[in-house]
This record gives structure tokens, C-alpha cells and sequence, in this order.
């Protein structure tokens, strides 16, 4: 069962999937995040740090999803692992059409294309929600920002996202981000834990 979890810059992710990783250690899930995962992932950092044109960009980023399902989610899940990622393809379609706007017509048409055929649809997603503001002053601001946590970037990001959510309703989780850490983090292990006993006693054919 492949789980992920997306939200703008802020949204409270790396503090959930801490918390996921005490609430479901008996699941034994196998936790990963996208880029970073594989070397690849290392790449397209360095090239975030660096300002690449945003079409590299985007291609790194799909490359990096590449190896991270050859690598790493493909043999989990087809060990019947709980695979619980932070970021997936999700975080490019919501984050590159605003890199993108104005240099290709259809952004999010052409990164879905790109994905089709080999990409692997998670089974549920859980979005962190909550006003861009609040995002930003969470983040630590001795920290070098990158050039896309900016409240107008994020705003597209976020409008992207519930877009997202909304042409998917069966898969995406929409989480109140401004609830206190350990109730989401409750509410998210509880609807993980329920999806994947599920799973294991209703196998896909």
C-alpha cells in the first residue's frame, strides 16, 4: 500500500511523518520522500539551490521519481511493505505548473504526460492544508529559503493542490493543518492503519 503526504512549505509534513513513524512502527512501514531518496534526488536539490532553467528542473524532478519507484517503492510494495512517501508525483503537479507558467502552454498536461505509463498511483494521499501565511511563519526564518517558499508561489502551489484533490476525491485526504500536531497525527496513522489492515485482507487481483 502506497501512502503519501503533500502540502505546501510549512504545512507541518515533517512533523506528521515523525509522529507516523512512532504510530505505526508496528506496521513496520518503510518511510521515503521524493527528491532525496536516491542520488538522483541529490541532484535535483543541487539544482534547486542553484536556479536551473524550469524545465531541467521539472525533468530532474521526473527523473528522480523514476528511480525512486524502480528503486525503492516498486520492490517494498511488491513485498507487501506499507510504503508511506513524503512528496510524490503529486508535489510536481501542484509545484512546477507555477515554475512553469508562461513557458510551456499546458504545464500540468505536459508533467502528466511525461508520468504516464510507468508512474505509480498512491493509494491514498493526505493533504496538509492551511493559509499560506501561517506556512511561512513556521518556517525557520534563520534558514536560507529556497526561491519557491515565497507566499506567491505557495499560493499557486495550494490553489494547485485542492484542484488536485478535488479531480480525485476516492484518493486524496484533505487535513486541517492548523489542528493541533498530535490530533492530525492521530487522525492520519488511525486512516492509514484501517487502508492497509484493509488491504492486506482484500488483496488487489
Amino acid at each position: 500500500m502506497l501512502i503519501t503526504i503533500e502540502g505546501i512549505d510549512g504545512s507541518g509534513k515533517s512533523t506528521l511523518l515523525a509522529r507516523l513513524g512512532e504510530l505505526l512502527a508496528d506496521l513496520d512501514p518503510l518511510f521515503t520522500r521524493e527528491p532525496g531518496a536516491t542520488w538522483v534526488g541529490e541532484a535535483v536539490r543541487r539544482a534547486v539551490a542553484a536556479r536551473m532553467d524550469p524545465i531541467t528542473e521539472a525533468l530532474l524532478f521526473s527523473a528522480d521519481h523514476a528511480a525512486h519507484i524502480d528503486t525503492l517503492i516498486r520492490p517494498a510494495l511488491d513485498a507487501g511493505k506499507l510504503v508511506i512517501s513524503d512528496r510524490y508525483s503529486d508535489s510536481r503537479f501542484a509545484y512546477q505548473p507555477v515554475v512553469l507558467d508562461g513557458i510551456l502552454p499546458d504545464p500540468l498536461l505536459w508533467l502528466r504526460q511525461i508520468h504516464a505509463g510507468w508512474s505509480i498511483r498512491p493509494d491514498r494521499t493526505f493533504l496538509l492544508v492551511l493559509p499560506v501565511e501561517d506556512a511561512l511563519s513556521r518556517l525557520d526564518p534563520a534558514a536560507k529559503r529556497e526561491y519557491f517558499e515565497d507566499d506567491r508561489i505557495l499560493s499557486g502551489v495550494q490553489e494547485n493542490y485542492l484542484n488536485l484533490a478535488a479531480d480525485d476525491p476516492a484518493r486524496f485526504v484533505i487535513v486541517d493543518a492548523l489542528l493541533p500536531a498530535e490530533e492530525v497525527a492521530q487522525f492520519v496513522a488511525d486512516e492509514i492503519r484501517t487502508g492497509f489492515l484493509s488491504s492486506r485482507r482484500h488483496p488487489r487481483a
